[in-house]
């Protein structure tokens, strides 16, 4: 696979800057220039970067993280959009400490989350609502109270 220079910054857990000063000094195995744009190849999933000759050990991820993501729903924008005819994204992606908003996200295979309050959900009125691939097995799981 093939990223460019804010992905492999991403990747490494560094900015984008010391990623294009790693790809200056040819530090980058693979790393070439096409049409003005770093086209990086990733093995096993990150960017290799050579060690340097001088200085202190490199401070960059080495590996994949292993941090969950998770996907939840802001339920103050939803409550806002609802009162105030708005659109501001609900669905709130988190990875680690960083976070991204959408209106809808793609779960790879499984299916997709969808917020859409000008075309609610026909016959049920729902604006935010999970779509599942038919090939996926859903269990339900049902907790009792006290």
């Amino acid at each position: 696979m093939i990223v460019g220079t804010s992905q492999a910054a991403s990747l490494l857990d560094v900015c984008e800057q010391r990623v294009r000063q790693l790809l200056k000094e040819g530090r980058v195995v693979g790393a070439e220039k096409v049409d003005g744009f770093w086209r990086i190849p990733l093995f096993n999933g990150m960017p290799k970067v050579r060690e340097g000759t001088r200085g202190p050990k490199s401070t960059w991820r080495k590996r994949a993280r292993a941090i969950l993501t998770r996907i939840h729903i802001i339920k103050a924008n939803l409550d806002r959009n609802r009162r105030e005819k708005g659109f501001e994204a609900v669905i709130a992606v988190r990875k680690g400490s960083k976070v991204k908003y959408y209106h809808e996200v793609e779960i790879g295979k499984f299916g997709k989350l969808v917020y859409r309050p000008e075309n609610p959900l026909t016959g049920v009125g729902a604006v935010l609502w999970l779509e599942i691939n038919p090939d996926v097995n859903v269990v339900g799981k049902n907790f009792v109270y006290q």
